[in-house]
């Protein structure tokens, strides 16, 4: 059984080094693949000298460094983690067990339940958590508990049926939904996180990438959910439509006249376009449901390869 440390870098010269070398400690067995996305720092050297592979990847963004990984490298057992000495390396023995055991095909280091609101000095990434969290929980029926962390364990099977549409940080919430949607097992583990040390700066802009997760989410609910989405869309414009409508029903049974001809050619528009929106949801569902028996055939098709 082959395991592969999978570690994004941008810049993280301060902690590559203390990276690499805990999670040796941690999983001698291990592979541990580095991943350097346009560094100016001399992290990639660093990441080497401490003895990991170190590999490139020049798309920048977060995103495409995990496309780029989860095409390059085939393992039973994938443990991707943030090269900013955040998460505890210690971790890592209970994540791969839960994969190689065939508990999990997917394993989600949960922050949230343990320190991380006491480490994180950041008010508005705490609050984009815990909103974040709650939309993929009432959208997709769920109960995670961290959607944001950026340590996770994978499948073979899960790592070689994910299509990646994220360029950057959104990757973790489309990895959720992808998971949710397609009925892999997850579990999540508390994980003890802690800040980043000093002179190690973030990559994330508040406000810019939490934009983009939210931009995110909503393309997810459209293309995971089609039918709820367009439902809504329907929905709303149906009772836009009634606000307009009803005035002159009531008029028209007061007086015996039917004014505002003008606004009910347009209601009328409006209900149509409804209908045709929430049809086009009934079609997407049908869609995306054959989209997910394919995803399973495929999935038997990489049992039997691996057992080839």
């Amino acid at each position: 059984m082959k395991t592969a440390i999978l570690i994004p870098c941008y810049n993280e010269s301060e902690t590559i080094e203390k990276v690499v070398f805990d999670f040796k400690k941690a999983l001698p067995h291990a592979d541990i693949y580095v991943y350097d996305n346009n560094s100016t720092d001399g992290s990639d050297e660093i990441a080497k000298a401490a003895g990991a592979i170190v590999r490139y990847e020049y798309a920048q963004g977060k995103g495409n460094v995990v496309r780029a990984m989860f095409r390059e490298i085939k393992a039973d057992c994938y443990i991707m983690v943030d090269g900013d000495d955040t998460y505890p390396a210690e971790s890592a023995a209970e994540f791969e067990k839960l994969i190689l055991n065939g508990r999990a095909d997917m394993v989600i280091g949960d922050r949230l339940s343990s320190t991380y609101f006491k480490e994180n000095d950041r008010p508005f990434h705490n609050i984009g958590n815990r909103i974040v969290r709650k939309f993929i929980n009432v959208f997709f029926k769920s109960d995670l508990k961290d959607i944001l962390t950026g340590m996770r364990a994978f499948s073979y099977d899960f790592v070689k049926s994910f299509a990646i549409s994220s360029k950057e940080f959104e990757i973790e919430t489309e990895m959720s939904v992808f998971a949710l949607i397609n009925n892999f097992k997850i579990e999540e583990i508390p994980i003890n996180y802690k800040n980043r040390i000093e002179g190690s700066q973030s990559k994330l802009n508040t406000y810019r990438d939490g934009y983009k997760v939210i931009m995110m989410i909503i393309a997810l609910i459209r293309d995971e959910r089609p039918f709820l989405f367009f439902s809504l869309i329907s929905l709303i414009l149906l009772i836009i439509a009634a606000i307009y409508f009803f005035p002159i029903l009531f008029r028209y049974f007061s007086t015996g006249y039917v004014l505002k001809i003008p606004t009910l050619i347009v209601i009328s528009t409006v209900v149509i376009i409804a209908a045709i929106i929430f049809f086009t949801g009934v079609i997407l569902h049908v869609l995306k449901r054959q989209h997910r028996e394919r995803i399973e055939h495929q999935l038997i098709l990489l049992n039997e390869l691996k057992e080839d």
